[in-house]
């Protein structure tokens, strides 16, 4: 009688697990770190659109400096929405610092072609930063003039553009930049300034906050330098021209 013969069994043969490159780990590893930077970037702006910004780095770094040179670490910070900064504010910093603000999306190509080219020749002009940039740079990077930080700056700048809106962040740069040394913000400036709330601030004294901006160390908005009432009078006068609409 015939055997019965059994099937015999395959023998799997495992695929040698094939290793990576070092190109193309570091090729992961740098993927990985550019996917982590725009998901929590994203995120963190998404979240600065709803809550006040409770911090930036410029307060840091400005902290420090006043403790090198043996300063009291001052730092007076006071978030207030926009509905309660004087409107007279809000179109001075515009006719001020941005005049294409509610025109833009973050940048002005008009401007920094313009002060690229007076530069070039050897004439001081400020730069042509928009007030998003400002923004951007104030709440989310350091201080400097590097191509990195410049291209971070045009990240976040187009990000808040898109997330936040004009008014958001107006309301934000409002809030969050330097008026003064140690002060920070409109509510902290008009009661350093003026000794009142930003909500009270009249087109003059509002235009004395704009026009120390640029040197919010170097310049007063009360009891100013002659070059500073010149900038007042100025920025005053321009304040009637703009119109909000956010």
């Amino acid at each position: 009688m015939a055997k019965k013969t059994t099937p015999s069994k395959k023998t799997s043969v495992k695929k040698p697990v094939k290793k990576r490159t070092t190109g193309q780990k570091i090729f992961r590893f740098f993927w990985l770190m550019f996917l982590w930077f725009n998901i929590i970037s994203f995120s963190v702006v998404l979240l600065f659109k709803f809550i006040p910004v409770p911090f930036t780095p410029l307060m840091g770094i400005r902290a420090m400096e006043h403790k090198k040179d043996n300063k009291e670490m001052t730092c007076s910070h006071e978030w207030v929405p926009i509905e309660e900064i004087s409107l007279n504010l809000q179109k001075a910093v515009i006719a001020s610092e941005d005049g294409r603000f509610l025109e833009h999306w973050g940048f002005d190509f008009e401007a920094m072609q313009k002060a690229y080219k007076n530069n070039s020749k050897g004439k001081k002009l400020k730069g042509g930063s928009t007030i998003s940039q400002q923004t951007a740079k104030n709440v989310f990077l350091w201080q400097g003039r590097s191509y990195v930080r410049k291209a971070l700056e045009a990240y976040y700048t187009v990000l808040i553009e898109v997330i936040w809106g004009k008014k958001r962040i107006m309301e934000v740069y409002l809030n969050s930049i330097e008026m003064g040394d140690g002060v920070y913000g409109a509510e902290a400036a008009a009661k350093h300034w003026y000794r009142k709330d930003a909500a009270s601030l009249t087109r003059y004294e509002a235009a004395g906050i704009a026009a120390i901006l640029p040197s919010p160390r170097k310049y007063k908005a009360s009891n100013s330098s002659s070059y500073i009432n010149r900038r007042k009078a100025r920025i005053s006068k321009e304040i009637g021209y703009v119109k909000l609409d956010y």
